[in-house]
């Protein structure tokens, strides 16, 4: 059985600006300023990867004690401000119509998956979800999409997976999936097929459905 597995920030939910104002908010008083550059290193990333990014330019608190503090500032404005991007909404729901089994494999803690996906109302679409922390490795190792197909029960090479950052990319194919960046933001893509919005058809056509 073939399926689709969705990365969740910056393919289904436009969320990645709220998530980078609450890290320049926290890491501000520190010393530590968000570029441009830091962005595009860290995107598709694992909260952990992300503070041990910025923690080599010196002291910062704990870990724990970080993360707590971004996650308030974008949980505090994900009911207001989240949006879904609607092309790859649309494409979800005639997947989901046509009987295709679908799974989210997000860096995002679970905490934070299951809030974006109540306030969006997607998590009925998806069979699985799999988040950042469970399992050992993430983004760019395959362990989230390794655990998505084992969970959902699909043939890794039969299927696809839609990412929007080189990382996420290099995850998905390392798990053996066909792979296509969104490329919403003008990353490099380091090669990987790209779109320019997630169309439906286009992923039945590679599914062999139609």
């Amino acid at each position: 059985m073939n399926g689709v597995v969705f990365d969740f920030d910056g393919v289904l939910a436009d969320s990645e600006a709220i998530s980078w104002d609450a890290w320049r908010e926290v890491l501000r008083p520190y010393g530590v300023n968000v570029s441009d550059d830091d962005m595009v290193t860290c995107t598709g990333t694992s909260s952990r990867d992300t503070y041990v990014h910025f923690a080599r330019r010196g002291y910062l608190p704990p870990y724990r004690e970080v993360l707590a503090a971004v996650d308030r500032h974008r949980r505090g404005r994900y009911p207001r401000e989240l949006r879904v991007f609607p092309d790859a909404v649309n494409a979800v729901q005639a997947l989901a119509m046509a009987g295709v089994p679908l799974a989210v494999a997000s860096s995002s803690s679970r905490r934070n998956l299951d809030l974006k996906l109540e306030v969006l109302g997607l998590g009925r679409y998806f069979g699985v979800t799999v988040a950042g922390d469970e399992v050992p490795r993430g983004k760019p190792a395959p362990d989230l999409y390794h655990e998505a197909v084992r969970r959902i029960g699909i043939v890794a090479d039969d299927s696809v997976a839609v990412e929007d950052t080189k990382i996420g990319a290099d995850a998905a194919a390392a798990a053996g999936l066909r792979t296509v960046i969104v490329n919403r933001m003008g990353l490099d893509t380091g090669g990987h097929s790209t779109i320019s919005e997630v169309d439906p058809n286009l992923l039945l056509l590679w599914l062999g459905r139609v």
